[in-house]
Protein backbone atom coordinates (compact mmCIF):
# COMPACT_ATOMS: atom_id res chain seq x y z
CA UNK A 1 0.00 0.00 0.00
CA UNK A 2 1.58 3.35 -0.94
CA UNK A 3 0.69 6.45 1.20
CA UNK A 4 0.78 10.17 -0.92
CA UNK A 5 3.43 12.68 0.72
CA UNK A 6 5.40 15.35 -0.97
CA UNK A 7 9.09 14.68 0.12
CA UNK A 8 11.51 17.40 0.82
CA UNK A 9 14.69 16.01 -0.33
CA UNK A 10 16.50 18.85 0.41
CA UNK A 11 19.27 17.45 2.71
CA UNK A 12 19.24 14.03 0.43
CA UNK A 13 21.42 12.16 -1.43
CA UNK A 14 19.97 10.81 -4.03
CA UNK A 15 21.67 8.25 -6.07
CA UNK A 16 20.44 6.45 -9.71
CA UNK A 17 21.46 3.46 -10.37
CA UNK A 18 21.88 3.05 -14.57
CA UNK A 19 22.84 4.80 -17.68
CA UNK A 20 20.02 4.24 -20.05
CA UNK A 21 16.70 6.50 -21.00
CA UNK A 22 14.86 5.46 -18.05
CA UNK A 23 17.71 6.42 -15.78
CA UNK A 24 18.31 9.75 -17.65
CA UNK A 25 14.40 10.60 -17.32
CA UNK A 26 14.33 10.00 -13.50
CA UNK A 27 17.41 11.89 -12.96
CA UNK A 28 16.49 14.93 -15.29
CA UNK A 29 13.41 15.20 -13.43
CA UNK A 30 15.51 15.38 -10.01
CA UNK A 31 17.78 17.94 -11.88
CA UNK A 32 14.96 20.04 -13.13
CA UNK A 33 13.86 20.50 -9.12
CA UNK A 34 17.04 21.79 -8.80
CA UNK A 35 19.08 18.83 -6.79
CA UNK A 36 22.42 16.98 -7.64
CA UNK A 37 22.17 13.57 -8.06
CA UNK A 38 24.89 11.00 -8.59
CA UNK A 39 24.57 8.58 -11.66
CA UNK A 40 26.30 4.44 -12.00
CA UNK A 41 26.31 2.76 -14.59
CA UNK A 42 28.44 1.60 -17.50
CA UNK A 43 27.99 3.00 -20.69
CA UNK A 44 26.44 6.09 -20.02
CA UNK A 45 24.00 8.36 -22.22
CA UNK A 46 25.74 11.61 -23.69
CA UNK A 47 22.80 13.02 -22.47
CA UNK A 48 23.81 12.67 -18.78
CA UNK A 49 26.45 14.98 -19.68
CA UNK A 50 24.38 17.88 -20.97
CA UNK A 51 22.54 17.76 -17.25
CA UNK A 52 25.96 19.90 -16.31
CA UNK A 53 27.41 19.66 -12.60
CA UNK A 54 23.74 18.95 -10.81
CA UNK A 55 25.21 15.22 -12.23
CA UNK A 56 27.38 13.23 -10.79
CA UNK A 57 28.85 10.48 -12.90
CA UNK A 58 30.21 7.79 -12.34
CA UNK A 59 30.74 5.24 -14.71
CA UNK A 60 31.87 2.39 -13.18
CA UNK A 61 30.17 -2.06 -12.63
CA UNK A 62 27.69 -1.09 -9.71
CA UNK A 63 28.36 -1.96 -5.96
CA UNK A 64 26.55 -1.43 -2.98
CA UNK A 65 29.39 1.52 -1.95
CA UNK A 66 28.23 3.61 -4.25
CA UNK A 67 24.94 3.96 -2.83
CA UNK A 68 25.83 3.04 0.98
CA UNK A 69 25.47 6.92 1.98
CA UNK A 70 22.48 7.99 -0.22
CA UNK A 71 19.44 8.07 1.21
CA UNK A 72 17.17 7.27 -1.93
CA UNK A 73 17.65 5.38 -4.87
CA UNK A 74 16.56 4.74 -8.23
CA UNK A 75 17.13 1.58 -9.33
CA UNK A 76 16.79 2.07 -13.19
CA UNK A 77 18.99 -0.36 -15.00
CA UNK A 78 18.38 -2.53 -17.79
CA UNK A 79 19.48 -5.66 -15.55
CA UNK A 80 16.03 -7.00 -13.59
CA UNK A 81 18.43 -9.29 -11.39
CA UNK A 82 20.68 -5.86 -10.58
CA UNK A 83 17.78 -3.92 -10.12
CA UNK A 84 16.42 -6.40 -7.86
CA UNK A 85 19.64 -6.55 -5.81
CA UNK A 86 19.94 -2.62 -5.63
CA UNK A 87 16.20 -2.91 -4.07
CA UNK A 88 17.01 -5.59 -1.80
CA UNK A 89 19.40 -3.93 -0.32
CA UNK A 90 18.19 -0.42 -0.13
CA UNK A 91 15.35 -2.04 2.32
CA UNK A 92 17.62 -3.89 4.42
CA UNK A 93 19.41 -0.84 4.77
CA UNK A 94 16.35 1.48 5.48
CA UNK A 95 16.82 3.57 2.55
CA UNK A 96 14.27 4.87 0.04
CA UNK A 97 14.15 2.77 -3.16
CA UNK A 98 12.46 2.74 -6.71
CA UNK A 99 12.84 -0.31 -8.93
CA UNK A 100 11.84 1.01 -11.99
CA UNK A 101 10.12 -2.73 -12.84
CA UNK A 102 9.38 -3.91 -10.11
CA UNK A 103 6.98 -2.27 -8.01
CA UNK A 104 6.43 -4.92 -5.30
CA UNK A 105 10.29 -3.96 -4.15
CA UNK A 106 10.10 -0.41 -4.22
CA UNK A 107 9.13 1.56 -1.00
CA UNK A 108 8.05 4.87 -3.36
CA UNK A 109 7.39 5.66 -6.68
CA UNK A 110 7.44 8.52 -8.50
CA UNK A 111 4.07 10.03 -9.97
CA UNK A 112 3.70 12.17 -12.68
CA UNK A 113 3.57 15.30 -11.95
CA UNK A 114 3.76 19.38 -12.59
CA UNK A 115 4.99 22.26 -10.92
CA UNK A 116 3.85 25.71 -11.37
CA UNK A 117 5.52 27.77 -8.98
CA UNK A 118 4.78 26.67 -5.34
CA UNK A 119 1.90 24.53 -7.19
CA UNK A 120 3.28 20.78 -7.62
CA UNK A 121 0.14 18.57 -8.95
CA UNK A 122 1.47 14.81 -8.85
CA UNK A 123 -0.96 11.77 -10.35
CA UNK A 124 -0.25 8.54 -9.90
CA UNK A 125 -2.03 5.53 -11.58
CA UNK A 126 -0.68 2.97 -8.92
CA UNK A 127 2.03 1.98 -11.37
CA UNK A 128 -1.16 0.42 -13.74
CA UNK A 129 -0.31 3.21 -16.62
CA UNK A 130 2.00 5.90 -16.76
CA UNK A 131 0.72 6.81 -19.96
CA UNK A 132 -2.74 7.89 -18.77
CA UNK A 133 -0.64 9.39 -15.59
CA UNK A 134 1.15 11.52 -18.28
CA UNK A 135 -2.06 12.51 -20.05
CA UNK A 136 -4.03 13.46 -17.12
CA UNK A 137 -0.84 15.80 -16.33
CA UNK A 138 -1.12 17.10 -19.83
CA UNK A 139 -4.30 18.30 -19.06
CA UNK A 140 -4.04 20.10 -16.05
CA UNK A 141 -0.74 21.54 -17.25
CA UNK A 142 -3.56 23.32 -19.51
CA UNK A 143 -5.76 24.37 -17.00
CA UNK A 144 -3.09 25.73 -14.38
CA UNK A 145 -0.65 28.24 -16.65
CA UNK A 146 1.80 30.19 -15.62
CA UNK A 147 -0.84 32.78 -14.43
CA UNK A 148 -1.95 30.60 -11.58
CA UNK A 149 2.12 30.87 -10.29
CA UNK A 150 0.76 34.59 -9.65
CA UNK A 151 -2.77 33.82 -7.88
CA UNK A 152 -0.95 30.93 -5.46
CA UNK A 153 1.34 33.63 -4.63
CA UNK A 154 -1.42 36.18 -3.47
CA UNK A 155 -3.16 33.78 -1.76
CA UNK A 156 -0.30 32.67 0.08
CA UNK A 157 0.42 36.61 0.80
CA UNK A 158 -2.88 36.80 1.35
CA UNK A 159 -3.73 34.10 3.78
CA UNK A 160 -0.57 35.43 6.33
CA UNK A 161 -2.00 38.62 6.51
CA UNK A 162 -5.88 37.46 7.21
CA UNK A 163 -4.29 34.90 9.34
CA UNK A 164 -2.68 37.87 11.72
CA UNK A 165 -5.63 40.38 11.46
CA UNK A 166 -8.60 37.34 11.98
CA UNK A 167 -8.16 35.76 15.39
CA UNK A 168 -11.87 33.92 15.00
CA UNK A 169 -10.74 30.99 13.84
CA UNK A 170 -13.85 29.79 11.91
CA UNK A 171 -14.04 33.44 10.23
CA UNK A 172 -10.51 33.34 9.05
CA UNK A 173 -11.25 29.72 7.23
CA UNK A 174 -14.68 31.13 5.90
CA UNK A 175 -12.56 34.17 4.44
CA UNK A 176 -9.84 31.83 3.45
CA UNK A 177 -12.29 29.66 1.70
CA UNK A 178 -13.72 31.95 -0.42
CA UNK A 179 -10.99 33.44 -1.80
CA UNK A 180 -9.98 30.73 -3.64
CA UNK A 181 -12.40 30.89 -5.92
CA UNK A 182 -11.84 34.48 -6.93
CA UNK A 183 -10.38 35.56 -10.07
CA UNK A 184 -6.74 36.90 -10.30
CA UNK A 185 -8.02 40.14 -10.85
CA UNK A 186 -10.60 39.79 -7.84
CA UNK A 187 -7.52 38.75 -5.65
CA UNK A 188 -5.13 41.70 -6.99
CA UNK A 189 -7.83 44.21 -5.92
CA UNK A 190 -8.29 42.42 -1.90
CA UNK A 191 -4.35 42.24 -1.82
CA UNK A 192 -4.36 46.39 -2.48
CA UNK A 193 -6.25 46.50 1.05
CA UNK A 194 -4.30 45.00 2.84
CA UNK A 195 -0.93 46.76 0.86
CA UNK A 196 0.78 44.04 -0.61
Amino acid sequence: MFYPIVLNISDSKITVVGAGKVAFRKCKSLVELGKSVTVVGKNILDNFYDLGNSVNVIEAEFNTSFIEDSSIVIAATNNKDLNRSIGLYCRDNNKLVNVVDDIELSNFTVPSFFKKGDLMISISTGGKSPALSAKIRKDLEKKYDDEFIEFLDLLGRLRVKIIESEKNIQKRNNILKRLVNLSLEELKEISVKFNL
